[in-house]
């Protein structure tokens, strides 16, 4: 008997979706209709809070900033000059400082033993301690005449020490010391976090190929702890470019307006020269060093990746 194949008497038409429908659905999930009314309804006083108090303000901000002519005069004036020269000195010293002390002393406080964690609870307490507090009884301790550090000088060795906060030189070493002393415990954790991370068996592993000191540290912590690295050193000069506190706290931005940074400068602009347009148009002004074509950091990030690979195929390293 022949096949009896049933045929439609009409041709099947595919019905296209509304796009309303489909968006509407790839946001909603597998939430039914009541649920993710009451989902967007929670959702909505946090997306206001964050458009009124994020957007909006950097938007604004960007507003004022617009005018190119704001930076032809900002260009021109000689403390943005001078200010822009110290934020370039700030950031670029005080972070390869930072993060090489932070290496070491990372390693330092994973050696076993109780005064290591006790030294270690001591060590973070500058991180710990409010900004205002600790820098300005830094800067009472460098006062030229009656300062605890120039008493110590005298009383101990007979002689005078040096007006700190007068010399420009020492003002803006002692705001970068004091910035060391604040911000070094936050760089320190982070990688002593990721050094505790290595897992045990790729060290004993080591240990038994025969990496020791240097070696271990060069084929094995560093690759392992090498993003961790550079996400300490992204975050760290975010910190530092838009650090505040120790300039005007430390040194106020003088003698004769010679240490101020850009942070510190924008506000001088704002509130004392009443200049605010200068003012955003000199925080604007680094923007660039954080959105860069080509940061340096990620040149590191792939030297890090690609000794981590090498490593990852070679093994633990054989001495």
């Amino acid at each position: 008997m022949a096949d009896i194949v049933q045929t439609a008497p009409f041709p099947l038409v595919r019905v296209a979706r509304r796009p309303g429908r489909a968006w509407g659905k790839a946001l909603r999930g597998h939430l039914p209709a009541s649920e993710y009314a009451w989902a967007a309804a929670f959702c909505v006083p946090y997306a206001g809070i964050f458009l009124a108090f994020m957007v909006y303000p950097i938007a604004y901000g960007i507003w004022m900033g617009s005018d190119p002519e704001l930076y032809r005069r900002l260009f021109a004036d000689p403390l943005y000059v001078k200010a822009a020269t110290n934020t370039a000195l700030y950031v670029g010293l005080t972070i390869n400082v930072k993060m090489l002390l932070a290496l070491a002393l990372s390693g330092l406080f994973m050696r076993p033993g109780w005064a290591y964690k006790a030294l270690l609870m001591i060590f973070v307490l500058p991180w710990a301690m409010p900004a205002w507090p600790a820098f300005m009884s830094i800067h009472w301790m460098l006062n030229g005449e009656w300062g605890l550090i120039n008493n110590f000088l005298w009383d101990v060795f007979g002689i005078d020490g040096p007006h700190w906060l007068t010399v420009d030189w020492l003002a803006f070493g002692a705001v970068m010391l004091s910035h060391l002393w604040k911000a070094l415990p936050f760089s320190t954790v982070i990688l002593l976090a990721g050094r505790m991370a290595i897992p045990t068996d790729i060290v004993e592993a080591a240990k038994v190929d025969g990496a020791t000191g240097w070696r271990m540290f060069a084929h094995v912590t560093f690759p392992l702890i090498g993003n961790l690295y550079l996400i300490a050193t992204l975050l760290s000069t975010i910190f530092t470019l838009g650090d505040f506190n120790t300039v005007n706290f430390v040194s106020g931005g003088g003698p004769a307006n010679s240490t101020h940074v850009l942070a510190t400068l924008s506000i001088k602009y704002m509130n004392d020269l009443f200049q605010p347009q200068m003012g955003v148009a000199a925080a604007l002004s680094a923007l660039p060093v954080m959105v860069p074509g080509r940061h340096p950091d990620a040149q590191v990030a792939d030297a890090i990746g690609a000794t981590m690979t090498r490593s990852a195929r070679s093994g633990p390293p054989r001495v």
